[in-house]
């Protein structure tokens, strides 16, 4: 692999500008936010000390204090005889491997890593009524790779009722939605497609649509909505076979794309040739008071060729562990045929809850998980504006979570020494396919609202000591990794 250098001009201009009071903690400042945005790329060789002094105009002892915060943040390391090279606390894969791997969030350890709410009231009497009907379907052989024709009824019914007629034999029923994106990559994007995903976005959607190979292209997702320029620009560069897109409360930011904006978006798909994935997993989750956004049609009522992936896990409880796709008639046999591929049905029982839950009690249930989110998000933004008045976020109508943009670069180092202070945190890296957003953190609101307080009082304390430059080993103390689920 070749290996990037940093000239002292080029460097000097990317942090023109920066505080000299005093210089070398200004600089040192300015290479962090540069770092940990993915501006300077990891393993970057950075100018040597005496020819960033001469571009600079500072003395050499500015310089040499800056690469040595920059080191002892882990921000950098000296290697003998090469120089100094950039790095991020915990390595490239920080973020990643805190997504992937396990963690013990017992001890008074606050999860905010997981943005998934316990099951509303209500949930047991429906498995008890469920296990009562199984014995009914014992007889059977129990695989439905579709899906029981039952809760595809029903999954189909509420399509209709938000005004996206589907047949049941549209409806593909998976283990979670991200079963059903595997689905969809598997069976779609090849090793010769292009997969389409937008920056920030849900990480694991990205390793699931590239099932079948595809290989990844990113557009960034304006922090005030889409980009319509930029994505049809996008489109017109990649030519992508599968985009994916998240129109409700998207994962992270929060965000719902206006009416118009969905139909200027299929229209775009329509002339490049490309089929929208549309994950709906947090469509119910409005917690205002919105009549425009519940009136608000589904994406897939303007792209005929979209594909929905839905899920129970966000609006119920995660562990009822039912999605689904619903997909143009055209494309269902193929979808069909990749799901075998990859397991042969969801459980019966589960099957039965799901389907006793939408037919009977789903608004009710969702009305409920409304209410406590709504108290949990308006606590966590108050404790956030107490504590932490200088980090910015847009209140979100609805979805599990805040997007919360940090004053400076460091959300990866916070997520480090948040994990001394009892708070397990997913930073913005974890959520950019392709490296950056250390400025971003995502903060779930789905636990209860005492502790969401007492979390923000940790994570302040945590950021005073980021910013005062005093972590210590970028190594969490645990000496695990939490997983981020969803």
């Amino acid at each position: 692999m070749s290996q990037t250098t940093l000239t002292a001009a080029r460097l000097a201009a990317l942090v023109d500008g920066f505080d000299r009071s005093p210089a070398y903690a200004g600089l040192a400042d300015a290479l962090r936010e540069l770092i940990g945005d993915g501006r300077i790329g990891y393993g970057t060789r950075l100018p040597s000390e005496r020819d960033l002094t001469e571009a600079l105009g500072v003395s050499r002892t500015t310089v040499t204090r800056a690469y040595a915060r920059l080191r002892d943040t882990a921000y950098a390391e000296a290697r003998q005889g090469s120089g100094t090279f950039t790095r991020l606390p915990g390595g490239r894969t920080r973020a990643l491997d805190r997504a992937l791997w396990p963690s013990d969030v017992g001890n008074g350890v606050i999860d905010l890593v997981c943005a998934a709410a316990t099951a509303p009231p209500g949930i047991a009497a429906l498995y008890a009524e469920a296990a009562a009907e199984l014995p009914a379907h014992l007889g059977s052989h129990g695989y439905f790779p579709a899906g029981m024709p039952a809760l595809q009824a029903a999954i189909a019914a509420r399509y209709d009722a938000r005004g996206l007629p589907t047949d049941p034999d549209q409806v593909i029923v998976t283990p979670g939605a991200l079963a059903a994106t595997a689905v969809v990559g598997a069976a779609l994007a090849g090793p010769r497609d292009r997969v389409l995903m937008e920056s920030p976005t849900y990480p694991n959607a990205v390793q699931a649509l590239r099932s079948g190979g595809g290989r990844l292209a990113t557009t960034t997702l304006d922090p005030l909505g889409w980009d319509l320029d930029a994505i049809g620009a996008a489109l017109a560069r990649h030519r992508p076979r599968l985009v994916h897109l998240m129109p409700d409360f998207h994962n992270p930011t929060g965000l719902v794309m206006s009416e118009p904006d969905r139909a200027a978006y299929a229209r775009l798909l329509a002339r490049h040739d490309a089929i929208a994935v549309v994950d709906e997993a947090h469509h119910l989750l409005h917690l205002d008071e919105d009549p425009a956004f519940v009136a608000r049609r589904p994406f897939a009522s303007y792209s005929k060729d979209a594909i929905c992936v839905g899920s129970a896990s966000k609006s119920v409880w995660g562990g009822l562990r039912l999605g689904w796709i619903r997909a143009p008639h055209a494309l269902v046999d193929r979808l069909t045929r990749a799901r075998v591929g990859l397991d042969l049905g969801a459980p019966v029982l589960e099957q039965l809850v799901l389907t006793r839950l939408l037919t009977s009690s789903m608004d009710d249930v969702v009305a409920i998980q409304r209410t406590r989110l709504r108290e949990q998000r308006d606590a966590l933004a108050g404790a956030l504006a107490e504590r932490l008045p200088d980090w910015e976020f847009r209140m979100p109508a609805g979805g599990m979570a805040l997007w919360c943009r940090l004053p400076a670069s460091g959300a990866t180092a916070l997520s480090t020494e948040a994990e001394r202070h009892g708070v397990l945190l997913a930073p913005g890296p974890s959520f950019a396919p392709e490296g950056g957003l250390d400025r971003y953190l995502r903060i779930p609101y789905a636990i209860a609202a005492p502790q969401l307080v007492e979390a923000v009082d940790r994570i302040a304390d945590a950021w005073a000591v980021v910013t005062s430059g005093r972590t210590g080993s970028p190594t969490p103390p645990s000496g695990s990794e939490p997983v981020l689920v969803a």
